[in-house]
């Protein structure tokens, strides 16, 4: 039994004070979110090659992560499965599989308002078992598959690899064995902070998926509504007609909201779901 509870469990389990706290005149959804934005801002600091150096969090050997586009017009090739068979291979494969029955301690600390709080993140690999009972719970294949299923069908787009920060929030002790999936929402998740890394930095931390490409066509008329959604900021619009710059990791979500189809998504190599599980095998232990 752990003596001291890691992050999460005060945040999922609403242990901080102030969410209980009725005070008149005080939003209390607005007083969480002040302090969850005030603690993304610490992306900021990446800037500095000392933090750097020093800081798990900004590591290339500590993290490694992916968006899956979930975009249900994504153009393969003939006879190619769609990426979120990435995850279920993951999930087949994988050691243990624990669900987080709390919820998204995101979405919770910014009390969402467009997505389920009680959609929590799926950890694979033996670190797995050092997950709090009280947080979450041991599954099997299927369930876990009904899980990311759930997320998907939510609109939630998911994100898998060796997420340093959830080691702390969690209380596991980083030994490279925790496979994260979390199923982000692009108001909440602390990824959104990522614009504020250098695009230089930021691409051997939070990689796009192999072989897809996001192309604008002439069908937009730069009406903004993907630079309002993309949470990295890596849409602009400097002439009438949106942009994608480097800080772009395919996520899709501009995809699916572009009122006028205007955004292709299409991934060329039919070997794409191959190598990218190859890579994830090798920055994470996490199979049995």
């Amino acid at each position: 039994m752990k003596l001291i509870k890691p992050p999460a469990e005060f945040i999922i389990k609403r242990k901080i004070p102030f969410m209980d706290v009725k005070v008149p005149f005080v939003d209390v959804g607005k007083v969480g979110k002040l302090i969850f934005d005030a603690t993304g801002l610490t992306f900021g600091t990446s800037r500095f090659p000392m933090v750097k150096e020093f800081v798990p969090y900004f590591k290339r050997e500590k993290n490694y992560i992916k968006w899956l586009p979930v975009n249900e017009k994504i153009e393969l090739p003939e006879n190619t499965p769609v990426p979120v068979e990435i995850l279920y291979r993951c999930i087949e494969e994988a050691s243990h599989r624990v669900i987080i029955d709390g919820g998204c301690f995101c979405r919770i600390l910014n009390d969402c308002e467009h997505y389920p709080h009680d959609l929590g993140c799926l950890f694979m690999g033996d670190s797995a078992m050092e997950i709090s009972e009280s947080l979450g719970r041991e599954v099997s294949v299927e369930e876990a598959k009904a899980h990311a299923e759930k997320g998907v069908e939510a609109g939630l787009v998911p994100l898998i690899g060796k997420v340093r920060i959830d080691n702390l929030g969690f209380g596991v002790k980083d030994r490279g064995k925790l496979l994260t999936v979390c199923f982000c929402c692009e108001c909440c998740c602390i990824s959104r902070y990522l614009h504020n890394m250098e695009a230089a930095d930021l691409e051997p931390l939070w990689t796009g998926l192999e072989g897809i490409v996001v192309e604008v066509t002439d069908d937009c008329t730069g009406c903004g509504v993907c630079q309002d959604a993309c949470y990295t900021k890596a849409i602009n619009i400097p002439y009438g007609k949106a942009q994608i710059s480097d800080y772009c990791k395919a996520c899709g979500r501009c995809a699916t909201i572009c009122p006028n189809n205007a955004i292709k998504i299409h991934i060329d190599d039919p070997e794409f779901l191959e190598k990218t599980l190859d890579r994830v095998r090798r920055e994470v232990d996490y199979r049995s």
